[in-house]
């Protein structure tokens, strides 16, 4: 086939150079001694984030629970979430997620928090990282203070794991 055979618009791939990129960026996360877990976002594709997890990513990172889902379906096992996840629809998908991956996510409110813990049992408990604002100004906690009450709260709650 020629390309202007190809009839537009049309998504190409080239295999050789995305291999060759998934590939340079676990060479460096290795040779820096660094758990690599890329954002599917780049490709939203679960064969993709497949041969991410081959050559030897720890998991990847999804932005909303329907990637998280799409990459589940696709026999991805270790997935991260690093949004608040609020409201009952979503907190019902997230818990149904749960069931079927290894999974964490992120809280930078106490009221955050509350909805996991309500939702959440000690029998497999969800893994929660306390997100900090890192300068943009756009979401997390604000102080060490704020961090230290938050991870304390997700410590006593039966229903979460500390992870960070």
């Amino acid at each position: 086939m020629h390309i202007n055979d190809i009839d537009t618009p049309s998504v190409l791939i080239d295999l050789d150079r995305v291999e060759a990129n998934l590939k340079r960026a676990q060479d460096y996360a290795d040779m820096h001694d660094l758990p690599l877990r890329p954002h599917v976002k780049t490709h939203k594709l679960p064969e993709m984030a497949q041969k991410q997890v081959a050559l030897g990513a720890i998991g990847i990172t999804c932005q909303k629970i329907g990637e998280a889902t799409a990459m589940a379906d696709g026999g991805l096992t270790d997935i991260f979430l690093p949004y608040n996840i609020i409201g009952t629809s979503k907190l019902d998908r997230l818990v149904d997620l749960h069931a079927r991956v290894t999974l964490s996510v992120t809280a930078d409110s106490t009221d955050t928090v509350a909805g996991y813990a309500a939702r959440f049992g000690a029998a497999k408990p969800l893994n929660v990282l306390v997100e900090c604002d890192t300068g943009a100004g756009r979401c997390g906690v604000q102080s060490p203070e704020e961090t230290v009450e938050l991870a304390q709260q997700i410590n006593d709650a039966p229903g979460l794991t500390f992870g960070g």
